[in-house]
C-alpha cells in the first residue's frame, strides 16, 4: 500500500475518513481531516506550533517515546512537506 502523508503535519493518511475536504466537499489529496477539514487550514499556525501541537500524539500512539525524540522526528519531516517547504 502506498503511505501518503499530510502535508502539514506529516500524519500518515490510511484510510479514505483520514482525507481532508476541500470547501465543496470534496476530498483532499494533500492534508488531513485534523488540518483542513473544511477548505481552510484549521489553525493558522507557524511549523513551530505544529510541532508543538504534534508531540503528544507522536507519544500517545507510540511512535517516540519522548518528547525530545517526537521533537527531533516531526523537526526531520515537516520542513519537507509542502505547507511548510518554502517559509
Amino acid at each position: 500500500m502506498n503511505k501518503q502523508l499530510c502535508q502539514s503535519c506529516g500524519m500518515p493518511m490510511l484510510e479514505e475518513n483520514m482525507f481532508g475536504k476541500n470547501a465543496d466537499g470534496s476530498k483532499n489529496e494533500d492534508y488531513c481531516c485534523y488540518c483542513y477539514p473544511n477548505g481552510a487550514f484549521s489553525k493558522d499556525e507557524t511549523m513551530e506550533e505544529m510541532i508543538e501541537t504534534c508531540i503528544p500524539f507522536m507519544i500517545e500512539g507510540g511512535t517516540c517515546k519522548d518528547k525530545e525524540s517526537a521533537r527531533a522526528m516531526l523537526m526531520s519531516i515537516l520542513p519537507n512537506l509542502k505547507r511548510w517547504k518554502n517559509k
